[in-house]
């Protein structure tokens, strides 16, 4: 996470999962947090973004963007009792190059609009659906997370992996229930700490990079608290951060140095990720992403 002060040094200096997303997503404006608007984007495009353009480019072809699997998707999906005859109308917000939303739209029966500030990604994603042909089954929608279009009541499912922590947990439960039908489900993974004690050394990190991170009984306290009725938890394993995401990412290392000759910045953000990566090895038994599926009361 990005915090404002000396934001701009953090923002070129990543060193946990929530500060490499946040470059690949936003920051947001509350409780001392910034969201990269694509105003914002565009400004840094012009001043200072190499960084952020290798980022994307590392990312590229790649299955997910974050820690996840096929398997977490559908577990998700089977704690909702979803209409199977109703054509149904679903929002992945923050879905970069769609791991999760080709899963959905395999397995739904609907219309999924596919948010994401990036195009790059949006694009692999069109690629990807008209590929696999569904391409009737997804719209892709380039914007920013506070400037999403959306009527009120106007999706049956909002679905976000990884994703909410750039507008706040809370935050993102509030604003996205004025979207979501009365009965209608909301799918999350956010990090959440899975002991009830841990170092002080990991404690304090994430304290300092994401205040929000809590134990998942405080997190379905706030759902329950704001108009939601709990209906299934899990947290994503190991697996679905290492096999699925740091291997993937590692094996791309090398040929992403090659394609930009070697450079500095290029290495600095090779060497970033091995950071971010040897702090979930160390701390791996005290914190990971918490799945929440919750309904719509």
């Amino acid at each position: 996470m990005c915090k404002n002060n000396n934001w701009n040094s953090r923002f070129l200096g990543l060193r946990s999962p929530f500060q490499s997303w946040c470059i690949l997503i936003g920051i947001h404006s509350e409780n001392g947090y910034y969201f990269y608007t694509k105003r914002w984007v565009q400004t840094l495009k012009n001043e200072q973004m190499t960084e952020l353009e290798l980022v994307i480019d590392l990312h590229k072809n790649s299955e997910r963007q974050g820690p996840g699997s096929e398997k977490d998707t559908l577990k998700a999906l089977r704690f909702m009792n979803l209409p199977t005859a109703q054509y149904l109308k679903v929002a992945d917000i923050g879905c970069g190059s769609g791991g999760q939303t080709i899963t959905i739209a395999k397995n739904l029966n609907g219309q999924i609009t596919a948010v994401d500030l990036f195009p790059e990604f949006l694009d692999e994603l069109n690629e990807k659906s008209q590929n696999l042909g569904l391409t009737d089954k997804i719209v892709t929608l380039e914007k920013s997370m506070d400037e999403l279009p959306f009527g009120k009541e106007e999706f049956d499912v909002i679905w976000s992996e990884g994703a909410i922590y750039n507008v706040g947990f809370e935050s993102g439960i509030i604003k996205w229930k004025d979207y979501l039908k009365v009965g209608g489900y909301m799918a999350v993974s956010e990090i959440t700490w899975i002991t009830q004690s841990r170092p002080k050394e990991i404690e304090d990190f994430w304290k300092h990079e994401y205040p929000e991170i809590d134990i998942a009984s405080n997190k379905i306290k706030l759902l329950e608290n704001n108009g939601y009725t709990l209906v299934g938890y899990f947290y994503l394993n190991q697996e679905s951060w290492i096999d699925n995401y740091y291997k993937p990412m590692e094996a791309r290392f090398e040929t992403f140095l090659k394609r930009h000759d070697n450079s500095e910045l290029a290495r600095k953000v090779v060497e970033d990720y091995k950071a971010e990566i040897e702090l979930y090895q160390k701390y791996k038994d005290y914190y990971s992403y918490g799945f929440y599926i919750a309904q719509n009361n």
